[in-house]
């Protein structure tokens, strides 16, 4: 390895990008595979990555109509927590949030895990009869939790207005200290070098068109390169498994919308957690790189538009500017949205398909990044054993005809 020095950082700062080696192989498809994973976000990867590494299954293709990491991997706002009300969903985000604290080590590669700290806000009393509900759920499934008054609120986030004179006052908070914030693309670059070294093929501007079946089991994907034909098939297509869905005969019980987001323009280091409040609407961090990352809720309306309504960001930015007064006069400096699909509790599937071989990993909604490792993880677990890993087995969709729903309206509703 090269040692670090100066001649060494001017050689590498005046290097032309074509000469950098390629962090993965760009390989052309072959005809068959033991399972194909559509999809090459951070999920698909992350199932790709489990699936070689923990199941020893290494003939396996990613199919990425873009290129890795350019869907709703790279359109959030990187928050990861665990802090949800109902045991299985607490269960599954604590097991992502645990391989989130050694993941930058298991890849080799620095994912930009930062535990500073997430503070949902409360206030109205049922606010924080809510809070404290939740605090102690967790607290019962060992998963950290604090109940916050005003004073310490004070001391963690100087900035944020407790006074008084605001629209809604702030009475208190839950605070979970292992929450955070990621770096988005590098969750995808890291589990797409570690798969790609374990021979998993990243196949990318390859978009499926279509769906083989025969005799009620998946045969394969239609996609633009051709026929790849495979008897597992894991669908991982946020914002769009309806679209993939419907080639298959299937229709899934989740909506697409815009979720928007946007940076401001950047600050010397000014706010060092997390902060999300439910009644005004708004969450906020601060990058590395100084911008201020907001969140709003999803729009309204279902579509596949990636720029989403100005009426949603005006109402964010005013309760952003209702928390934080002083920031009333910082500039933003760009906006986006991603696609995020939607179920009718809040929750994700994980789940076989009346097709056989076919399954779909989908209905995250608003909070899929923080669940990427552990999503991939009991998704890979699934996959390699034709059955459902215990963490994925309440989020079935048989779980829409029997009944039992795992409503997280409350604990997502401020979109993460």
């Amino acid at each position: 390895m090269e040692k670090h020095s100066g001649f060494g950082l001017i050689r590498h700062g005046l290097s032309h990008h074509e000469h950098w080696p390629r962090m993965w192989r760009n390989p052309e498809p072959k005809p068959r595979y033991d399972v194909i994973i559509v999809g090459g976000g951070g999920h698909g990867l992350a199932t790709a990555y489990y699936l070689a590494k923990e199941f020893g299954v290494r003939d396996v293709a990613v199919v990425e109509r873009g290129w890795l990491g350019g869907g709703n991997t790279a359109r959030n706002t990187t928050i990861v927590r665990s802090n949800y009300l109902w045991d299985e969903a607490a269960w599954l985000y604590e097991h992502s949030l645990k391989l989130w604290e050694t993941l930058s080590q298991e890849l080799n590669y620095n994912v930009m895990f930062s535990q500073r700290g997430v503070m949902n806000l409360g206030h109205t009393l049922q606010d924080m009869r809510d809070i404290e509900r939740r605090v102690r759920a967790n607290r019962l499934n060992g998963i950290d939790g604090e109940v916050l008054d005003v004073a310490r609120i004070r001391e963690i986030v100087p900035l944020l207005d407790c006074s008084c004179r605001t629209r809604y006052p702030i009475l208190g908070a839950s605070w979970q200290p292992r929450g955070g914030v990621a770096r988005h693309d590098a969750v995808a670059w890291g589990y797409a070098r570690a798969a790609d070294a374990l021979g998993v093929d990243l196949l990318q501007q390859t978009e499926v068109t279509g769906i083989r079946r025969s005799m009620g089991r998946v045969q394969g994907v239609e996609t633009t390169r051709g026929f790849l034909a495979a008897d597992t098939v894991g669908v991982v297509a946020a914002g769009h498994a309806g679209v993939i869905a419907k080639m298959a005969g299937l229709r899934l019980p989740i909506e697409s919308h815009p979720l928007q987001a946007l940076v401001s323009e950047p600050l010397k280091p000014v706010l060092d957690t997390v902060v999300m409040s439910n009644a005004v609407h708004g969450y906020i961090s601060q990058s590395d790189k100084g911008d201020l990352v907001i969140g709003a809720g999803i729009d309204g309306y279902n579509g596949y538009g990636q720029r989403g309504s100005y009426p949603t960001i005006e109402h964010t930015l005013q309760a952003i500017v209702e928390l934080f007064p002083s920031f009333s006069r910082v500039r933003m400096n760009r906006q986006w949205a991603g696609i995020v699909d939607t179920s009718p509790d809040a929750c994700p599937i994980l789940s076989a398909t009346p097709v056989g071989g076919l399954f779909f990993n989908c209905g995250w909604g608003t909070g899929g990044f923080k669940a990427t490792p552990g999503s991939g993880h009991v998704f890979a677990a699934t996959l390699a054993a034709g059955k459902a890993h215990p963490l994925a087995a309440p989020f079935s969709l048989e779980r829409f005809v029997s009944g039992r729903l795992i409503d997280e309206h409350g604990a997502a509703g401020v979109a993460h």
